[in-house]
């Protein structure tokens, strides 16, 4: 059972097929997103992209963005047009296998988190993504990206892309500190995984119990999100 597992970023579209163990067994491909980044737009680059990648049984797909049963609920980094965007059946019709779509930091975040615990999974791209995860499962509804942050700004206008470029390196390093302590304080979670484009850009001293993870985590997930039993798939987590 082989899995085309795609990653949907606001800047980049990845791909690749995965054996049933989560291993890779092909190359990472990947383009552009494109701009304006509108559902037919992105669905042609997912489906070029998979037409280099050989044979698969099933589709996975991160997502940057609320997603409720493989609808599309909000998409902030991409284009408003994917308003209840039914992207699951989408892919299952054009590509002509079944589909799975999710929260794209909980999709990193299966292939990152230990199972144990409260398990915190930040990524730090275009956006902000992020999932909380309790014993292995992710909390449904869980939204933070849009939630105050500091000076009436929230966590994704501090610690996204655009404040990287406008604050400069050292203050959003500073900003990505303070967020991590005013986590801890709310979620007193066991451990924090940190993923996405933008890690490479961190300087400060992470927490004991921080780490830095891949940005193919984001990939290998995509097998865990098959794995999941019915109570779990299609949860809503929004960003």
């Amino acid at each position: 059972m082989r899995t085309l597992a795609v990653d949907i970023g606001g800047s980049k579209i990845k791909a690749m097929v995965l054996d049933p163990e989560g291993n890779p067994v092909t190359e990472r491909e990947r383009k552009k997103t494109p701009q304006p980044a509108t559902p037919d737009a992105v669905l042609g680059v997912i489906l070029e992209l998979a037409s280099h990648l050989g044979d698969f049984d099933r589709v996975s797909v991160g997502f940057p963005g609320a997603v409720r049963n493989g609808v599309i609920e909000t998409a902030p980094n991409l284009d408003p047009s994917w308003y209840r965007v039914d992207l699951q059946t989408e892919l299952a019709g054009r590509l002509g296998r079944p589909a799975r779509v999710a929260n794209d930091a909980t999709v990193q975040g299966y292939g990152a988190v230990t199972g144990q615990g409260v398990e915190l999974v930040l990524t730090l791209g275009t956006g902000l993504g992020a999932t909380l995860f309790l014993e292995g499962r992710p909390l449904p509804n869980f939204e933070l990206a849009h939630h105050p942050f500091l000076h009436g700004k929230t966590y994704e206008e501090l610690l996204g892309r655009k404040a990287l470029e406008r604050d400069g390196k050292k203050k959003w390093n500073q900003q990505v500190e303070k967020a991590l302590a005013q986590l801890y304080r709310l979620f007193y979670y066991d451990s924090v995984a940190i993923g996405g484009g933008n890690t490479e850009h961190l300087t400060i001293e992470l927490p004991a119990n921080a780490r830095i993870i891949p940005n193919i985590s984001g990939i290998l997930g995509g097998v865990r999100l098959w794995e999941m039993d019915e109570r779990d798939a299609g949860v809503p987590v929004a960003v």
